[in-house]
């Protein structure tokens, strides 16, 4: 696929782009643009699209903003990259953010975008599981220290089960696919939306999944992170910024063609075109907005709800209340 050489978008796998230079003020564009560098969650795949897109419309441009988008190993990789300033803007699942801040992370949310969470169980669809009941004698892969495995057990209990009905093998991230996949295991722990299309299209087979918000857990997914001194130091890009990605997520969940068509020609190393399709139109729905809302603008009840559950189930001491983690008041005009 064609690959554009004079573009705004650095996908680096591992590693980001200082965020300021060394005199501690932000470059610019010779036109008087500011170059901002944002940090994806993992190496791209369909939720990232949107971002493709609002550069390929303008959006960024349109702020004020010359954009570069980098790879990322990891949410807790990503958060950590804004916390030492080496990125300006992290794209992040939420659990690990409430860890990271609890651990003295000078980071915060300025909106969640996908608010049904998609932390899920996973398998393929001959397995016959229909339930969580159905996972009763079953092997599932899951991740230490990753949200999903923390609070596997009580969703469990959620629904009926005790720890022991499962038996739960320890996998690394970049492995479960292949347990699946191989037969090594009869489900996964995983976000379902990045990895169910991808193991469709490595097996040939459907797969299906159970998702923690359909059955009685819901934790907040992915959006943007930023550190506190750039909130306190310059909050009309953060606003900006903020402005560009909504804007880029509302007009791409209403052209999922167009949009991986842009990520097909701006990202490097992303999934075959027919995945990415299914990645994002499998995301657009967790966004979750309201009636006329904006994408990223979220309820104090939602991010309560969360934080309840990371100090119930997954080790978060000391919460504290929403504003610890969030400041919505960026994204609220939409």
């Amino acid at each position: 696929m064609r690959r554009l050489a004079t573009t705004a978008v650095a996908l680096l796998l591992l590693g980001s782009v200082a965020a300021c230079g060394n005199d501690g003020e932000r470059p610019t564009t010779a036109d008087g643009k500011k170059k901002v560098t944002l940090t994806l969650n993992w190496v791209p795949y369909g939720e990232h699209a949107p971002f493709y897109y609002g550069l390929q419309k303008g959006y960024y441009d349109a702020e004020g903003i010359e954009l570069t988008i980098s790879a990322g190993g990891g949410s807790g990789k990503t958060i950590q990259a804004v916390a030492q300033e080496q990125t300006d803007f992290g794209w992040a699942d939420t659990p690990p953010l409430l860890k990271g801040i609890a651990s003295g992370m000078k980071v915060k949310s300025v909106g969640v975008f996908l608010q049904k969470g998609p932390a899920s169980i996973e398998f393929l669809a001959d397995k016959g599981i229909k339930s969580p009941a159905d996972l009763k004698g079953k092997t599932v892969g899951g991740t230490p220290g990753d949200a999903i495995y923390a609070t596997f057990p009580a969703w469990l209990k959620a629904n009926g089960l005790a720890e022991s009905d499962v038996k739960v093998v320890n996998l690394d991230a970049a492995g479960k696919i292949a347990a699946l996949a191989e037969g090594r295991v009869d489900a996964i722990q995983g976000f379902f939306h990045d990895q169910a299309p991808t193991i469709e299209a490595r097996t040939g087979k459907d797969v299906d999944y159970l998702l923690y918000a359909d059955w009685g857990m819901n934790m907040l997914g992915t959006g943007l992170v930023v550190h506190e001194q750039t909130l306190s130091e310059d909050p009309d890009l953060v606003r900006a910024f903020t402005r560009a990605t909504q804007r880029s997520w509302a007009e791409a969940a209403k052209d999922v063609p167009g949009a991986t068509d842009a990520m097909a020609e701006l990202a490097e190393n992303e999934p075959d075109k027919p995945v990415l399709v299914e990645q994002l139109t499998l995301a657009v729905p967790l966004l979750d907005v309201d009636a006329g809302g904006a994408p990223g603008v979220n309820a104090e009840a939602k991010w309560t709800e969360t934080i309840g559950l990371m100090s119930r189930y997954a080790g978060l001491e000391n919460a504290g209340d929403p504003s610890t983690y969030w400041d919505g008041s960026y994204g609220e005009q939409g």
